[in-house]
């Protein structure tokens, strides 16, 4: 006769604790998009409601700016915030702070307030950010680790992309919208508040806190490549809207360029994560770089094949979208017998950089040499990202 212990500490009806590790992490998971689509349906909405009240195009620029430019000065920080108090405690915190500037939006329409809950709403995306980044490539099971990472990423696309149609679906008002987008933050939070995600550690209990320059100049090859996803993914969905009509594309057409770019960045996260579980980085990332060459420089010949550029955007969306996944799991690999926490924050600065220089440089380069400027400067970075590949490991799995 079996005893009764036996039976409850069965993975499958029991405490087992890794199972209510994976589901504590399932529900970070979950918490963090739903903040990224109540963040992705914010932005317009706070958008209209400045333009009707007569605020400039400009001005609004700058208030779209600030939450990604906040991110960018706090993720440095995030590993000395995390190394005092634990990460779940930090992402708490985070996403309170992310629910109540949104809040904030709904009660005033004073511009410089509005700018200062940008900032706090930023300082709060840090730790959402790069929390729950570190605790997936910390506590996803090593054989599985690519696919729960591909699934994640996954998911956060999918948040994107149906954050900014649900004004249209809602019928609200643009302060009601706005009321609901905190709602919707706050409902993340309290998912985090479920059973095992205050246990969750995203580092060994006798791991030595790592700066993040030391941790980037450790890993400068995972650095570089996470910044040509940046540059791929999030830097070239307005420069290749905006050539698209210089070219003579319609506003419909123009913009459907951005969104091919964002459809091939939802499409291929979860294939790449359950690639990486099954073959070797250096191939992995070696066709990341063929395919991302084929398209840079192929995209010299939208002069005279406009299809062209929906085809080049969607494999920079796709492969850019892949290259950031596969550095997370790389990272995970790598500081699996220390801490994550660091590591997934240098990715997050080399991906940041990248998204804000791609679309700088793309213009300059567009503005001097046309689209073999553009298709030049691409195909050196995806050159780039191919030398890169040879330096990882050639065995399958996470070796």
């Amino acid at each position: 006769m079996s005893e009764p212990h036996d039976d409850l500490a069965s993975p499958l009806t029991g405490p087992d604790p890794q199972r209510i590790a994976l589901i504590a992490l399932l529900r970070v998971a979950c918490a963090t998009t739903l903040m990224v689509m109540s963040f992705s349906m914010l932005q317009p909405v706070l958008a209209v409601r400045l333009q009707t009240a007569g605020v400039s195009a400009s001005a609004i620029g700058v208030l779209a700016m600030l939450p990604f430019l906040t991110v960018a000065l706090m993720v440095p920080l995030m590993p000395r915030v995390f190394a005092h108090m634990s990460v779940a405690t930090a992402y708490r915190i985070g996403m309170s702070l992310e629910a109540l500037a949104t809040l904030g939006y709904a009660f005033t329409s004073h511009y410089a307030l509005w700018c200062a809950l940008a900032v706090l709403g930023g300082i709060g995306a840090a730790a959402v950010w790069n929390g729950t980044e570190a605790l997936i490539a910390h506590n996803a099971p090593p054989e599985r680790r690519g696919r729960f990472t591909g699934l994640y990423q996954s998911a956060l696309g999918a948040a994107l992309a149906i954050g900014p149609f649900l004004p249209g679906l809602l019928p609200l008002s643009p302060q009601a919208l706005t009321v609901f987008a905190a709602a919707l933050m706050l409902a993340g939070l309290l998912i985090t508040f479920g059973r095992g995600v205050g246990a969750l550690q995203a580092s060994n209990e006798d791991a030595l806190p790592a700066g993040l320059w030391a941790t980037i100049c450790s890993v400068p090859g995972l650095v570089t490549i996470a910044f040509a996803g940046g540059v791929f993914e999030a830097g070239l969905g307005s420069i290749t809207t905006a050539y698209g009509s210089q070219s003579g594309l319609s506003l419909a057409a123009a913009t459907s360029l951005a969104g091919a770019l964002g459809l091939g960045s939802f499409a291929l996260q979860y294939p790449c994560g359950w690639l990486s579980d099954h073959v070797s980085p250096r191939t992995v990332f070696g066709l990341a770089g063929v395919l991302l060459l084929s398209a840079s420089a192929a995209f010299a010949t939208a002069a005279v094949w406009p299809p062209v550029l929906w085809i080049c955007a969607f494999v920079w969306g796709a492969v850019g979208g892949a290259l950031y996944t596969l550095t997370m799991i790389r990272v995970a690999h790598q500081f699996a017998s220390s801490s994550a926490i660091a590591g997934t924050a240098a990715m997050i600065t080399g991906y940041t950089v990248g998204g804000a220089i791609g679309p700088s440089f793309s213009g300059l380069m567009i503005d001097q040499f046309g689209a073999h400027g553009q298709a030049a400067w691409l195909s050196v970075l995806s050159i780039v990202v191919l030398v890169l590949s040879r330096r990882f490991s050639g065995a399958a799995g996470h070796a």
